[in-house]
């Protein structure tokens, strides 16, 4: 079935549309996009912290009859009192780090979200962990880091290889593979060199990957959409991936997955029992299982929708993913709604396979090349766009993780097949690009 439209639950003329309060910063979705999908549906309020500059960029851009409220200084009590000022119908937040903002703001004005102990678990990648095993879903070695004296005991509870990553963090930011102690004690110090107040970070269980599971031209891992509303968990999509750059890097996203049969139903069964074990009750969610040779493994779970998803999906099925997550923030004051049909693989109602294709290095301390190139891409059957900007003075940085990039290319085929050759042409072309 179809999403429902919001034309379906107008605002009368007499009756105020629901107030939407978005904590917004670097995260899955744009303002304009949020304010796009709040067409007709609903009135959005945005907090942020205009002391970081790209939020402030972001928000900058939009029209002057957007309300924005800097949170910059505020504390939490003095952030959720302002909130309920606005009488707000929900409250949705895009970013990993500003989940637990979130959670508080619905805990002090009524509204549905994550509480605070499932935001705990979310954004917290060691008692992810723990949570997942207590539940009996996945046991992953996994310690936490602190200072360089718990590198060893670490070591010795995940063997090698193993991921390097912040306890909480986003878009493989400075996250690693290590093959050795030593390799492992040089990375650390290389992330925490010069910090008063050194994150903590993690060390897990490296998941190898199968190949031969969907073939090595794409990821050996996918993530699984979902919108979840008082408990109960409405799969919307499972997207496929690119395979990844050096070292944990996203090279882009494509819908829908192309999977073996009965593999999506694994995934999607795997991935609701760990929104189950982690508490998860509302909202949208985004998370990414890896093909093992010991079967569909969780590599995290995420309590917000996932970056470059929901254009994607849309582009190739109509499901408009944003949309959802912002009715699902307000399902008290809109009330029911049919969930779309799950996109868990080609069918009659994904015309379309879209895909995003990013712009990123395949190296260290690589600079992008002439603009001439990118423009050549739009001759690519199957390209619809080529966004980028090309800087001669930018250089690659692999710390930087999926951020790491100059640009996106955007497109749709027929069909896998063509995927294929699409993305065979686009990356010989891209080969003599970086230099």
């Amino acid at each position: 079935m179809a999403p429902s439209d919001p034309q379906d639950h107008p605002a009368s003329a007499a009756e105020a549309p629901p107030v939407l309060l978005v904590v917004y910063g670097r995260g899955s979705a744009t303002p304009r996009g949020i304010l796009t999908a709040a067409r007709r549906l609903c009135t959005v309020v945005f907090f942020a912290d205009l002391g970081d500059p790209k939020a402030a960029e972001d928000l900058a851009r939009l029209p002057k009859s957007a309300t924005v409220v800097d949170t910059a200084g505020l504390t939490e009590r003095q952030l959720c009192d302002r909130a309920a000022e606005f009488g707000i119908a929900g409250v949705i937040t895009f970013s990993d780090r500003l989940l637990r903002t979130a959670a508080a703001v619905a805990e002090r004005c009524g509204v549905p979200f994550h509480d605070r102990a499932t935001v705990e678990v979310l954004v917290d990648k060691f008692r992810q962990r723990e949570a997942l095993a207590a539940a009996g879903v996945q046991s992953t070695a996994c310690r936490t880091v602190r200072s360089a004296a718990d590198l060893a005991p670490a070591l010795a509870a995940t063997g090698l290889p193993a991921v390097l990553k912040p306890r909480s963090g986003a878009g493989s930011v400075d996250t690693c593979l290590v093959r050795s102690a030593g390799e492992l004690a040089d990375r650390y110090a290389e992330f925490t060199r010069g910090a008063a107040d050194p994150a903590v970070f993690v060390l897990e269980e490296y998941l190898v990957g199968d190949p031969t599971v969907v073939g090595e031209f794409w990821g050996d891992y996918v993530s699984v959409e979902s919108a979840v509303r008082d408990g109960e968990i409405h799969t919307v999509a499972v997207t496929g991936k690119l395979p990844l750059a050096h070292p944990f890097r996203e090279t882009g996203y494509f819908t829908p997955a192309l999977l073996p049969d009965g593999l999506a139903e694994q995934v999607v069964a795997l991935e609701q029992s760990a929104l189950r074990a982690l508490g998860v009750r509302e909202g949208v969610t985004h998370t990414e299982i890896k093909f093992t040779p010991d079967g569909p493994r969780l590599i995290e779970v995420n309590g917000r929708l996932g970056g470059h998803v929901s254009d994607v999906l849309k582009r190739s099925a109509g499901t408009d993913l944003l949309a959802l997550a912002l009715r699902t923030a307000l399902r008290p004051v809109l009330g029911a709604f049919d969930p779309p049909e799950p996109v868990l693989g080609p069918g009659a109602h994904c015309p379309a396979v879209a895909f995003q294709y990013f712009l990123s290095p395949p190296a260290d301390g690589l600079a992008p090349g002439d603009g001439e190139l990118l423009d050549d891409l739009l001759a690519v059957p199957g390209v619809d766009l080529v966004d980028a900007r090309i800087d001669p003075s930018w250089r690659a940085d692999w710390r930087a993780g999926t951020e790491w990039l100059i640009g996106t290319v955007y497109g749709s085929t027929a069909g896998h097949a063509e995927l294929r050759t699409t993305m065979t042409d686009i990356h010989r072309r891209m080969a003599g690009f970086w230099a």
